[in-house]
């Protein structure tokens, strides 16, 4: 059994602990293989086994789109830990984001419930309701330029499309998502960009800005 991954995979490990790995997961790949298969980060964990006995499991989500940030678990104590902190809200995440427009102020917070909704026309989606769950995002504007702003966002709650649907409901959508309003070629701009958890020792990474963000980036005075 190989103790270190092949450079295709070696190269997005962001950190690696005994405990824990976070990757720097590509945009466009999935987390978990879908009913129609396809490639997906479930094919890369036998490479990141790495001498452990067991496969290393993701600890949270990330939407296929989204780049960035994404720890799993090395063993069944740490993936315990690990569901727990995320579980509690405990984890550090910390993302940014490109927009079109964008808003007036500096600084904000969005509290926005959310609810799931299904249609035949347009298949699932996420949608802002006063019945929804609670979800709450706080924002701050780091450049602006070409007509958009950059910024970070820190989720102080775990919804499904949260970011995604709290910016759209702001009126300044995300640059290239096709579902909530700004779509476009390019991909989505959303980086998981740090992580921060409080296992003992803390673990914290940093994902760089990928490719298709960074241009937008720089646009909004950002080197990437």
């Amino acid at each position: 059994m190989s103790r270190q991954a092949p450079p295709e995979i070696a190269r997005h490990i962001l950190l690696l602990r005994d405990d824990v790995i976070v990757l720097d997961k590509p945009a466009g790949l999935p987390v978990h293989r879908g009913p129609r298969g396809g490639a997906s980060l479930e094919d890369w964990l036998e490479a990141l086994r790495m001498g452990k006995r067991h496969l290393p499991q993701p600890a949270h989500r990330l939407d296929a789109d989204t780049a960035g940030c994404l720890a799993l678990g090395r063993t069944k104590p740490a993936l315990a830990a690990l569901g727990r902190i995320f579980a509690a809200g405990l984890a550090g995440k910390t993302y940014w984001a490109v927009v079109a427009g964008g808003p007036r102020g500096a600084d904000g917070r969005i509290a926005l419930p959310l609810r799931k909704v299904s249609s035949a026309a347009r298949g699932w989606r996420m949608e802002p309701h006063p019945d929804g769950q609670p979800a709450a995002t706080a924002w701050r504007v780091l450049g602006r330029g070409g007509g958009l702003a950059w910024l970070e966002l820190r989720p102080e709650t775990g919804r499904t499309h949260q970011l995604r649907v709290h910016c759209a409901a702001a009126g300044w959508p995300i640059l290239g998502d096709p579902v909530y309003g700004a779509g476009g070629a390019g991909g989505l701009h959303l980086l998981a960009r740090r992580l921060v958890l409080p296992l003992d020792p803390p673990a914290e990474a940093e994902a760089p800005v990928p490719p298709h963000m960074a241009a937008a980036i720089g646009l909004c005075g950002g080197a990437g």
